[in-house]
């Protein structure tokens, strides 16, 4: 029987591995510059965390969770998204009592049961952040700049920003008034009712084009914020200016998760079709007691790992050079096998890379293999080589050789491969 991945799953191998390791490293580096910390969570949470957290009319909780029930009869779901989990741990372990805001990020696999199709997978990964404890429109700018920073040093520039707002409890509830009254005079599915009920902004982002040319002349958040939440989103959007941000005003944004309110955002890059989202998020007022926490607003976002490296690559600014050690050492006998591990523990230790041909291969083909693997330089460790104390140091490219001790070995290499 050949085993194969799960249907669905983002897997990365060498080389792509490479490319994905660094659009994830890349989208982290603004991250961890602006004073984020990491938390490492659980892959699975108690269901009942994402239900209320994220909201029940969402597509995510009645549709695409994994859920199933433990060996104690709990019922346990794997994380379909980053917010909750973090929020949980931050509740948790008292992060929100200490200096506000709390800044955390996160980063690893998600988990939806959805149709895999490219970009959208059961599977996926993606970085993200939180902050909270502090309602500012400055920090609202600012997390919005630190995915934009994140996806320009990527070398993106083929995407745009979506920002609207979703208003605070008092402009959410004089606009619900109008739209449940318009979306009774709607012909709906039961199904479609019942999501309504349950939150009537879901139908903004209901993807059946029926639906959405329904929903074309209903009645706009925006439209009814309240005066505060006004010169809340006024002043995130002059932020923006100031950090010369382009981003144009979506008002019919929900995004996929209930617990969105005041600013709301959304990447978009224009050459991923209909997965073309590659992060977005906004703040959660109210999210901190949904889940037992005190009564603490907060935003964040959560980036796209598969979706960012997929940009990137229609872009074609993913870094082409591929993985080579600096060093690659061919020991001939046992003896130089050992001396061969002593020498690679000690240049891994001066964060030079290296590389031991193992297997008791002859010369020719323990060089072919170097070449292979395009090491930058080679030595081979004979008799003679051990006796003398002396190797020649091949550089492969040129083929030039020069003699080296193994004291002078370390610095050597740092010296040559400073100017590579």
């Amino acid at each position: 029987m050949k085993f194969q991945a799960p249907k669905g799953v983002s897997e990365y191998v060498p080389p792509r591995s490479r490319a994905f390791e660094w659009t994830r490293d890349t989208l982290l580096r603004s991250i961890k510059h602006s004073g984020y910390q990491l938390v490492e969570l659980p892959v699975f949470e108690d269901t009942e965390l994402f239900t209320r957290g994220v909201g029940a009319s969402t597509d995510v909780v009645s549709k695409e969770m994994y859920t199933f029930e433990d060996r104690g009869g709990r019922s346990i779901t794997l994380r379909p998204e980053g917010t909750v989990g973090a929020l949980r741990a931050v509740i948790e372990h008292g992060l929100d009592r200490g200096v506000l805001p709390a800044k955390v990020f996160y980063v690893g696999q998600f988990f939806r049961a959805e149709r895999p199709q490219a970009g959208r997978y059961r599977q996926f990964y993606s970085v993200g952040i939180e902050a909270v404890g502090v309602d500012d429109p400055a920090l609202d700018a600012e997390v919005i700049s630190i995915a934009y920073a994140g996806f320009r040093a990527l070398g993106l520039k083929q995407f745009h920003l979506d920002i609207t707002s979703l208003g605070d409890g008092q402009s959410r509830a004089a606009h619900k008034v109008d739209l449940v009254a318009f979306i009774k005079t709607l012909d709906l599915d039961e199904a479609t009712i019942v999501r309504a009920q349950l939150n009537p902004l879901r139908l903004f982002d209901d993807k059946r084009e029926e639906v959405r040319a329904m929903m074309a002349t209903a009645p706009i958040l925006l439209d009814y914020l309240s005066e505060s939440s006004r010169a809340h989103f006024l002043a995130v959007q002059s932020h923006l200016k100031a950090l010369e941000i382009p981003f144009s005003i979506n008002p019919r944004m929900v995004r996929g998760l209930d617990y969105y309110t005041g600013t709301t955002f959304e990447f978009v890059h224009d050459l991923l079709g209909a997965q073309s989202g590659i992060g977005g998020g906004g703040g959660y007022a109210g999210l901190m007691e949904e889940i037992g926490g005190q009564s603490l607003p907060g935003i964040g976002f959560g980036l796209g790992i598969d979706r960012a490296l997929l940009a990137a690559e229609a872009e074609n600014v993913v870094p082409t050079a591929e993985f080579a050690s600096d060093l690659y050492l061919i020991p001939l006998g046992a003896a130089a096998k050992s001396t061969a591990l002593i020498i690679s523990e000690s240049l891994r230790d001066s964060n030079i890379s290296c590389e031991i041909a193992f297997g008791d291969r002859s010369l020719k083909g323990a060089m072919k293999a170097a070449d292979k693997s395009r090491a930058r330089y080679v030595i081979v460790l004979g008799e003679s080589e051990l006796a003398s104390g002396e190797f020649e140091l091949k550089h492969m490219a040129s083929g030039s050789t020069s003699s080296v001790t193994l004291t002078s070995l370390v610095q050597t290499l740092q010296q040559a491969l400073s100017v590579i």
